[in-house]
């Protein structure tokens, strides 16, 4: 699409905003950058683009003269929608786009979207493999860490295209219509921005708004809120389900993973015991990886090959070390309670779990819940650490031990696990106020974790 005498205003100078000015400029737009925080020098700012682009910065709050001079914003996903300054715009009847709004509005190809509370990256990743075996010009794209924007203008009618899309990114979208969705499923998170969770639930639902009779929606049968909100959603709905064999869809029977189509012909994708994933949730992500997948055309031959050889994506219950006979997993992107009690679970052996970060007020009773005999100690850091602990305690779990570090939780860890048995970063909450983001609280883990030295010799 080509916006010739049009004028948009980005917010924002992170890598979704560097990538949305890059392609409107690309579209022969005209283009005001504003970064809110006017503490940061020009030079500073400008370093963040690309040289040699024509554009417009301005910083701090904007004038009228600029909300009233534009004809479209784009917002980076950080911004909420009720902010003074979107309200504003929409006052003035300035249309708001996201990041994916302005992509699809500039991209081309057939468009495979995923969202869900927890489980996006890994389905996203295992999709865009899978759509790899067979088709020849794939991108994978969106909340994954790749910019849609970024890569919208190379895009062709012959694309294919992988999104992962967050509640943030889907409350901007308004022409937005994959060929088939995903939503994986629905817990509370990110109550701070959506405020309830109709609200949030409502938001999820929005990433198949616009799909029509004739295109699919790909929902996990074992959440309640998804069987909800099936009636609502237009495209027709294709379950897949870990608990339950259904008459038509994608299910967990006796360790295999059964596909039925609607010639009722059940077919056997693979078994559990041929993949590299672990644990209950990942046989979920693979289920809905393997619909999108098998609506996209893709032969059985190279879903099932793609399933087989895929590793689990980076911070999420990713084996780090064997030190001393202790394991170690990182599941940094464990960013709420739900995607916590899911690494939990996936543990075979006694565990010490490292917790604890942002406090996105969420409630941590149910984590707690499930550790049962599992975790042996609770190590606690950042801002959540008091408010995990009373619930802890509550729930009559007492080996709770708090650090002032993500380093000296490792330490304190590895002194209190066993030969045998595995420590878990898994923190049930966000990394803001001690990280820049889940990646580097990840990496920083992992560091750690290998300049342990060993407490016996090998």
């Amino acid at each position: 699409m080509q916006f010739n005498g049009k004028t948009f205003l980005v917010v924002g100078t992170g890598k979704s905003g560097v990538a949305a000015t890059t392609l409107l400029l690309k579209t022969g737009a005209a283009v005001i950058v504003l970064e809110g925080n006017s503490s940061l020098s020009r030079e500073e700012i400008l370093s963040r683009f690309p040289e040699g682009l024509d554009f417009q910065l301005v910083t701090g709050e904007p004038g009228e003269d600029i909300t009233d001079s534009i004809d479209i914003a784009v917002i980076s996903p950080g911004v909420p929608v009720d902010s003074p300054l979107v309200l504003k715009l929409e006052e003035k009847g300035k249309p708001v786009w996201g990041e994916v709004e302005l992509a699809y509005a500039c991209g081309k190809g057939k468009v495979f979207a995923i969202t869900g509370t927890n489980g996006k990256t890994t389905t996203t990743a295992l999709a865009g493999e899978i759509m790899k075996t067979y088709f020849d010009d794939v991108y994978v794209v969106g909340n994954i860490g790749l910019p849609y924007t970024e890569y919208a203008a190379d895009m062709t009618e012959d694309s294919v295209v992988v999104a992962e899309i967050s509640s943030f990114q889907l409350e901007t979208i308004h022409t937005f219509k994959p060929e088939a969705s995903a939503i994986l499923n629905i817990t509370p998170d990110h109550l701070d921005r959506h405020h309830t969770m109709e609200c949030y639930v409502n938001t999820k639902a929005c990433i198949a708004k616009n799909q029509k009779p004739g295109s699919i929606c790909v929902l996990n049968y074992e959440d309640s809120y998804l069987r909800k909100i099936a009636g609502s959603i237009n495209a027709d709905v294709f379950w897949f389900s870990s608990g339950h064999i259904l008459e038509q869809g994608i299910w967990l029977e006796d360790g295999d993973i059964i596909y039925c189509g609607r010639d009722r012909e059940r077919i056997k994708i693979c078994s559990i015991h041929d993949m590299k994933l672990l644990g209950k949730h990942n046989y979920e992500n693979v289920m809905a990886a393997a619909a999108l997948a098998i609506h996209a055309g893709v032969p059985m031959d190279c879903i099932r090959k793609a399933i087989k050889e895929f590793n689990a994506v980076e911070h999420r219950i990713e084996f780090v070390r064997e030190a001393d006979g202790v394991k170690y997993y990182n599941d940094s992107k464990g960013t709420n309670p739900d995607a916590a009690i899911k690494a939990v679970e996936a543990m075979v052996t006694k565990t010490v779990v490292i917790g604890g970060g942002y406090d996105k007020q969420a409630s941590y009773d149910e984590w707690i819940a499930s550790f049962g005999d599992k975790v042996k100690c609770l190590v606690l850091i950042g801002a959540t650490a008091d408010k995990i602990a009373a619930a802890a305690l509550e729930a009559g779990f007492k080996n709770i031990i708090k650090a002032s570090s993500l380093e000296e939780a490792v330490k304190i860890s590895s002194s209190e696990a066993e030969e045998g048995e595995a420590v878990l970063l898994s923190p049930a909450c966000a990394s803001w106020g001690m990280f820049k983001n889940y990646e580097e609280r990840g990496r920083k883990f992992k560091e750690y974790v290998n300049r342990l030295p060993a407490k016996r010799q090998e």
